[in-house]
């Protein structure tokens, strides 16, 4: 009778253990997330210097955190299907959007930034000041990414379209040197290249003002959601503790980005008042978004529309 009694016991302790966290599967011994620091990541050097995350997810059991350095985000969205990766901190949304159209398992669950000032589109001739002036001119930059998407907008006001240039697939340090070498026209830049471009006096035919949000977001999939909602809610918690610790300690923020990116303070602040890191998913920001699938649609880059509200938790 005593061991029934002790028997039952358990059961309802457990029981009770399970109704209180609402959740049977253990939490991973290890996180990773992804470490992008260009071009202007305040938040993901804080955290990761102050160890932020560690610390919020030691609290439901987490041993430890992890960091890759993949920034593509192409290579991103696969580690995340792979599970190699449990949370994108920081995703541009025009990646994220590509992997759903592409029936991956993808979730945004906060913003990471806004940031239209600082991507932006150069050229060596300052004579040209509107998109007629780009036609059939050679532009150098990054496809597949809100500066393609930069692009596209500007023209498009304009009534032009990507064909009506020579654009040229680059990253932007290759953009930039094709801008300085004279083989392209034009360069697509942003973060400190596109900072040290206006400060070197190259001439600046737009900036995304008006013309793209440049809406960065932070994923995970909706399987680990299922599984783990309280390790997703810890991330939440986590990235809230390092834009508060930004606010609280600005000077101090700005001079860790600025030595870890070999920029001085003064220009990481000049770059820092562009940014708004507000992690809440705004109706703003899903309008954004669906505006760069239906650019994704005019530019081919996929064949069919993805429903924004469907893949966004909030």
């Amino acid at each position: 009778m005593k061991a029934k009694k002790a028997l039952a016991t358990l059961m309802t302790i457990s029981m009770l253990a399970f109704s209180l966290t609402g959740w049977a599967e253990e939490v991973p011994e290890t996180i990773t997330v992804t470490f992008v620091s260009s071009p202007l990541n305040v938040p993901s050097i804080v955290e990761k210097n102050h160890e932020i995350f560690a610390d919020t997810f030691s609290e439901i059991g987490v041993k430890a955190v992890e960091y890759s350095d993949l920034t593509s985000g192409a290579d991103q969205t696969q580690a995340l299907a792979t599970g190699d990766i449990q949370f994108l901190y920081c995703v541009g949304a025009t990646s994220v959007l590509l992997a759903a159209a592409n029936d991956a398992d993808i979730r945004i669950i906060s913003m990471y930034s806004r940031s239209p000032k600082s991507f932006c589109l150069f050229s060596a001739d300052d004579a040209i000041n509107s998109p007629e002036d780009l036609k059939g001119k050679t532009v150098a930059g990054p496809v597949g990414t809100i500066l393609h998407e930069l692009l596209a907008a500007y023209l498009a006001s304009g009534n032009l379209t990507i064909e009506d240039v020579n654009f040229v697939n680059s990253s932007i340090p290759d953009a930039l040197a094709a801008l300085s070498g004279g083989s392209a026209d034009c360069a697509l830049l942003a973060g400190a290249a596109a900072y040290n471009a206006a400060n070197n006096g190259t001439h600046l035919v737009t900036n995304g003002e008006g013309l793209v949000e440049a809406t960065i977001t932070c994923a995970t999939t909706q399987a680990f959601y299922d599984e783990h909602q309280d390790v997703v809610e810890q991330f939440l918690k986590g990235q809230k503790a390092v834009l508060d610790y930004i606010d609280e300690n600005t000077d101090e923020a700005i001079e860790e980005t600025a030595e870890f990116l070999d920029l001085t303070p003064e220009a990481v602040e000049d770059m820092y008042a562009n940014y708004d890191f507000d992690m809440t998913i705004r109706d703003t920001d899903i309008e954004s978004m669906e505006n760069t699938v239906q650019f994704m649609l005019d530019s081919g880059m996929i064949d069919n529309p993805v429903d924004v509200e469907s893949i966004v938790i909030r």
